[in-house]
């Protein structure tokens, strides 16, 4: 029968489960009402593969009391090296009548159930229980792992002690035994070790499960100076602020758990070289609650949007929106611009880069004449034709070949048609030029269009997708609450003007009635975005349209073109799986 594969992990590799499934009570537990399972294997030596365990001594202690002891010798089922009878004095004889580890492990899986693993150098005693479990057929009950080995690297100096060896902090402790490479002696040792190290986390403000387990992993020395940032802080949905001493924002975020998260920032999971940076410049978290995630997740964009703090994302920066607009002149061309203004009637965006509107531009030149050139043209005077005239690809407003009426009809109208309703036309001539290209072989070429494509569909479906909801004056949805109430939400233009949680087991009426009474008041504006940056919007769009979310209330219909970009979400998927050139 072949056996399951078992690859040793390192300390961050540990477990991080909780206790009995039970991790977050488990890690809020002070280190004094937690119940450890002190652990010493004596082995063959080598590799974890499920035997080559000789001896298992553990002992169970919970306030410095100890509730039981747990020592076996155990028939490895394989010769004992002479070098490992010499360090443990374990014999051949010893082991021939105890016994084999497949006995042994209900009994001790029995004995650490409910109970936080300790070991001193914990993966090299955890990794060969792993081992023997996935052997034998038992499921690992994934106990959280704190490690002596490591917590005394974080709370000892080298000037208290050489090293980290058992031996070592056994002396330095003045452990009532001594370890002698026994299982059960080398347990009870590390049983006085860990007390002594939980009594030196006093110091470090160290008092739950949770914090220490976190800070016996590598933790920066900045980290450990700021945890206290995160002390105070609600267990609630919110946005957290990091400020300077001059209370500039450096960092804004959000979370369904504000201290939680702030927490994880201190922790060794955090690894990011800007945070760092970020924390050693922090001097204060501020956090403000907010009624349920979606308000969260707009206030953290309303906030980075006003104070653009350092060290979060430039992409967020909703300054960097670009549209492209049709302008304002007999014959109009297509122009990059920052803003809409109330006179544009035809445009497409916003895109986040400029570079994505030019690839979208290059797609609607290539399915429709309009003029590329940037000047401005008269309907009075004309000028000389460029090169694209003359390659059939311009229809030449600018020596009068076509009248503006004409232009309007088979340049402009399609391009403000395709943008607010039917992109077909669009579509249809470009992938018939993909096609075209395609047959010569001439694939790089074809892979652009299909990119420009891309480009195309993503804006316009994105566009028409804002401005079916930005339409709608007012618009009130709920979703229930994961305690039973609901969490409501008003919408105006887009934007959120109001959110509120209604309590279990009672009607949410009163609740949106008096939130609807303190809502911002929004006022129509031009554009898909008129009134909130697309991000807004489209986090708006997203909690509308899970399938939890209920629409109570809309001042008018919410919908979509009936032939609209929606239709062509499908090619949009293909187009972007497909390699690029």
């Amino acid at each position: 029968m072949a056996q399951p594969e078992y690859v040793q992990g390192t300390l961050d590799g540990l477990p991080a489960d909780g206790v009995a499934g039970t991790a977050l009570g488990a890690d809020a537990l002070s280190l004094r009402e937690t119940t450890f399972v002190v652990v010493d294997l004596e082995t063959t030596g080598g590799a974890p593969d499920g035997g080559g365990i000789t001896e298992i001594g553990a002992v169970k202690v919970r306030g410095g009391e100890e509730l039981g002891v747990l020592a076996t010798l155990v028939n490895p089922g394989q010769p004992i090296p002479p070098f490992i009878t010499v360090l443990t004095g374990i014999t051949q004889s010893m082991i021939a009548p105890a016994p084999p580890i497949e006995e042994v492990l209900p009994s001790f899986l029995e004995f650490l159930r409910g109970a936080v693993l300790v070991a001193h150098n914990a993966p090299y005693d955890v990794g060969f229980l792993k081992a023997a479990c996935a052997r034998h057929g038992y499921p690992w009950p994934n106990p959280r792992v704190l490690d002596t080995a490591a917590l005394a690297r974080r709370v000892l100096t080298r000037d208290e002690v050489p090293n980290r060896k058992l031996g070592t902090l056994a002396a330095f402790f003045r452990t009532r035994t001594q370890p002698t490479h026994r299982a059960l002696d080398d347990a009870r040792a590390t049983v006085d070790v860990l007390h002594g190290l939980i009594a030196r986390l006093g110091g470090h403000n160290v008092q739950t499960l949770g914090d220490a387990i976190e800070f016996s992993k590598a933790v920066t020395a900045t980290q450990r100076r700021k945890r206290h940032l995160a002390e105070g802080l609600p267990h609630a949905p919110g946005v957290y602020i990091f400020r300077a001493a001059d209370d500039r924002p450096l960092y804004v975020g959000t979370s369904g758990d504000i201290a939680t998260r702030v927490r994880s920032y201190f922790t060794a999971a955090e690894k990011r070289a800007r945070m760092s940076e970020m924390l050693a410049a922090a001097e204060r978290v501020d956090a403000v609650e907010c009624a349920h995630t979606l308000e969260a997740e707009v206030r953290e964009l309303r906030l980075i949007g006003a104070h653009a703090p350092p060290y979060n994302r430039r992409s967020k920066f909703p300054e960097r929106m670009v549209w492209l607009k049709l302008t304002a002149e007999a014959y109009p061309r297509l122009s990059v611009v920052r803003a809409l203004a109330p006179e544009d009637h035809g445009y497409l965006g916003p895109f986040t880069s400029r570079r994505t509107a030019e690839l979208a531009a290059a797609g609607v030149h290539d399915a429709l004449p309009l003029r590329q050139c940037t000047h401005r043209l008269s309907t009075r005077s004309t000028m000389p034709a460029c090169s694209l005239a003359e390659l059939g690809r311009c229809p030449a407003p600018c020596e009068h070949r076509i009248s503006v009426d004409d232009y309007a009809e088979r340049a402009a109208s399609p391009f403000r048609t395709a943008t607010v309703g039917d992109p077909q036309v669009l579509v249809d001539a470009l992938l018939a030029r993909i096609e075209t290209l395609a047959a010569a072989c001439r694939y790089e070429e074809a892979a652009t269009v299909r990119g420009r494509l891309a480009a195309l569909l993503r804006a316009t479906l994105r566009m028409q997708r804002l401005a079916a909801l930005t339409g709608i004056e007012e618009l009130v949805a709920a979703r229930r609450a994961a305690d039973g109430g609901w969490e409501l939400a008003i919408v105006r233009h887009g934007r959120l003007a109001a959110a509120g949680t209604s309590p279990p087991r009672v009607h949410p009426r009163p609740t949106l009635d008096l939130i609807r009474a303190t809502a911002e008041t929004v006022i129509a504006g031009h554009g898909p975005v008129p009134n909130a940056s697309a991000e807004e919007s489209e986090r708006i769009l997203s909690w509308l349209e899970r399938p939890e979310t209920r629409l109570v209330e809309a001042s008018s219909g919410w919908a979509s073109p009936v032939r609209g970009a929606a239709r062509f979400r499908d090619l949009l998927a293909k187009a972007e799986r497909a390699p690029s050139a």
